[in-house]
C-alpha cells in the first residue's frame, strides 16, 4: 500500500484539503484499498479541531468529502510510515526535515514540486490570504499531478 502524508502549518487549511481532495480521487480511481491518504500539522495549534469553516465550505461546495479529518501534528513514526510526505510551503518542508531523522528526508517534497507550470513553490495558506479558491485549484492539479507520479493517471 501506498502512503501519502499532506502536511502543513496547522492542519485546518491547505493539508486538510489536499487529504480531502486525494482521497476523492483515489476513491474515483477505485484504489482506496492500494492508497492511504492522511494529513498532518507542522504545529500543535489546532490539535483535534475540524477543518477551518471556511474549508468546509468549500469542500462541501465541490461535493468532496472529509469527514474523518480532524487536526493532528506529525508524529515521529509519521516519517517512517509514510512513503511520501508533501509540504505545503517551503517553511513546512523545513520544518518537516528540522524534525524527522536524515534517511526520511527523500520522502519530503514540496506539493507544487509536481506542478512547475503553477509558476510558483508554494501552495498559499488562505487562513492569512482569504483565497480559499484559488488554493483549492493549485492542490486540485498537483493532486492529479501527484497521481500521474504514482504511475495512477496517463
Amino acid at each position: 500500500m501506498t502512503k501519502i502524508l499532506f502536511v502543513c502549518l496547522g492542519n485546518i487549511c491547505r493539508s486538510p484539503v489536499g487529504e480531502a481532495v486525494m482521497r476523492h480521487k483515489v476513491a474515483q480511481a477505485g484504489l482506496a484499498d492500494q492508497i492511504e491518504v492522511a494529513s498532518r500539522a507542522t504545529s500543535n495549534y489546532n490539535v483535534g479541531k475540524p477543518p477551518y469553516h471556511k474549508t468546509r465550505e468549500l469542500l462541501d461546495e465541490k461535493g468532496i468529502d472529509y469527514s474523518g479529518i480532524t487536526s493532528e501534528q506529525i508524529k515521529p513514526q509519521d516519517f517512517e510510515t509514510f512513503d511520501y510526505i508533501i509540504g505545503m510551503d517551503e517553511q513546512n518542508i523545513a520544518n518537516l526535515k528540522a524534525m524527522s531523522p536524515v534517511e526520511y528526508h527523500d520522502k519530503i517534497m514540496t506539493c507544487l514540486s509536481v506542478l512547475p507550470e503553477a509558476g510558483r513553490p508554494d501552495v498559499p495558506d488562505p487562513y492569512y490570504t482569504g483565497e480559499f479558491e484559488y488554493t483549492y485549484e493549485l492542490i486540485d492539479q498537483a493532486t492529479d499531478k501527484w497521481l500521474e507520479y504514482l504511475g495512477i493517471y496517463e
